[in-house]
């Protein structure tokens, strides 16, 4: 166990606090939980508030390049007004719920690449310093893990995934950025698509899964992005054949026609989408992702689309992002 000091809000001798996450998986819309463990300094001190924060490396395109930033995107006071004394300790658990749109960090076990966490704030003195910043592991939703496993079984491969500064119309979405899983076709898709970007909006109800794929373009047209979004509940999840669903999803985009436009926020460019369909379409088109890029996998595949990850470079991008925060809060 390390504890962080506190020097930007009490000076040298202040208290130090370590926020450990329990074991226990977490899901979107799901509980987190957990304990911060504090230790007094050398005086007595009034603990004003304990504040977590969800926090994310997210990337935005602006007009001529990409950059990546840390966004709040969950705020959660846990607890304050009470007295620390001088070289004491204190636990306090704490259980929060998960916004339904968390983004995913792993399937079976293996990383994303996609870097969430959750910082603690301290609040002492009626000043205020991050005390803290843990990594935050997220599991998907059964109706997210089956749509996933189904596309793997189709033979589509893993590419990358990042999260996206900006909004889908067309959709509740709640978070101001979305997540795009890319993955790369089958040999039997490959004439036709280039790839597909999947984006998962969860709900208490239920899920949008919004496809974007890139198309190749024929003899005497030239490619475009074809849009589409897809409602399932989270309760059909035992009952449907995923591998024909998600076929049938594909399929309708493979067969859809041209595109129309649309806006995704300040922080996007132009972006293409289509209505095709029973269901409602919104199209978003990022740059190249930063995120760590895996190798393609086969069709049938145990593990789904991430049987071809290099771990290592996953393991080593979400270090690189930590240390990063953590020097930009001046904890160490």
């Amino acid at each position: 166990m390390v504890f962080k000091k506190l020097l930007g809000a009490v000076g040298v001798g202040g208290p130090s606090v370590d926020t450990v996450l329990d074991s226990v998986a977490a899901v979107p819309g799901g509980p987190l939980s957990g304990q911060v463990r504090l230790r007094g300094g050398r005086t007595d001190l009034e603990i004003e508030q304990i504040t977590l924060d969800l926090v994310a490396r997210v990337e935005a395109e602006g007009h001529d390049e990409e950059t990546e930033g840390t966004v709040v995107f969950d705020r959660v006071t846990v607890a304050g007004g009470f007295r620390l004394a001088e070289e004491s300790e204190q636990t306090i658990p704490f259980t929060l719920t998960l916004p339904w749109e968390t983004p995913v960090t792993e399937l079976h076990g293996q990383p994303l690449g996609v870097v969430l966490g959750v910082r603690t704030e301290l609040a002492v003195s009626g000043a205020r310093d991050k005390g803290d910043l843990d990594q935050l592991t997220v599991s998907p939703l059964p109706v997210q893990e089956a749509v996933l496993e189904a596309l793997g079984q189709l033979g589509w491969g893993f590419k990358s995934a990042d999260l996206e500064l900006g909004r889908i119309n067309g959709t509740d979405q709640r978070l101001p950025f979305y997540q795009e899983l890319e993955l790369t076709p089958p040999a039997h898709y490959a004439h036709a698509l280039n790839e597909i970007e999947v984006t998962f909006l969860a709900t208490a109800g239920g899920m949008d899964v919004v496809i974007e794929a890139d198309k190749r373009g024929g003899l005497f047209s030239g490619g475009h992005d074809a849009v589409n979004r897809f409602t399932v509940s989270h309760h059909n999840v035992p009952h449907m054949d995923w591998n024909a669903e998600v076929d049938r999803w594909i399929k309708q985009l493979v067969d859809s026609r041209g595109a129309h436009p649309g806006h995704y926020g300040a922080h996007h460019g132009e972006h293409h989408g289509e209505h095709h369909g029973e269901h409602h379409s919104g199209g978003h088109r990022s740059g190249p992702s930063t995120g760590a890029v895996v190798a393609g996998v086969a069709a049938g595949v145990a593990v789904g689309v991430i049987g071809g990850m290099v771990a290592a470079e996953v393991v080593d991008e979400i270090g690189d992002a930590f240390e990063g925060e953590e020097d930009e809060g001046g904890d160490e």
